[in-house]
């Protein structure tokens, strides 16, 4: 019985890194002296995923639906509560840069949701 519950690549006895494959044989840990076979050290199980995407028809309704609402429609950024100089709106959109050097902040740029207009701000 193993002291460890432990991935394959680890000895199940001491928990320790078991090492890389010179030749074939058995593989021999470097911290308890314990020999595994290969077989054991490296045995692999499948793992599959599934990715399901939205399709276009359920993006292009949100879309409209947000379009319809007085809401922005396109995809900017992320909306932050920041009024608009211009026209009064309480949201803008937001990006962030690095155009100058390393050691000073980013630039943010604004853009309204509203009416569109854009400003920057060194940070």
């Amino acid at each position: 019985m193993s002291a460890f519950s432990t991935p394959p690549s680890f000895c199940p006895d001491c928990g320790s890194i078991l090492p890389l494959l010179e030749d074939e044989g058995n593989v021999v840990c470097y911290s308890c002296s314990k020999e595994f076979p290969l077989e054991k050290v490296f045995e692999c199980s499948e793992v599959k995923y599934t990715i399901v995407f939205n399709s276009l028809d359920a993006y292009e309704k949100n879309v409209k639906e947000k379009v319809s609402q007085g809401k922005r429609g396109d995809a900017e950024g992320p909306i932050v509560d920041r009024k608009c100089p211009k026209c009064g709106n309480e949201k803008m959109s937001y990006a962030t840069l690095q155009l100058r050097s390393a050691d000073e902040g980013q630039t943010v740029f604004y853009t309204c949701t509203v009416c569109k207009y854009k400003e920057s701000e060194n940070s």
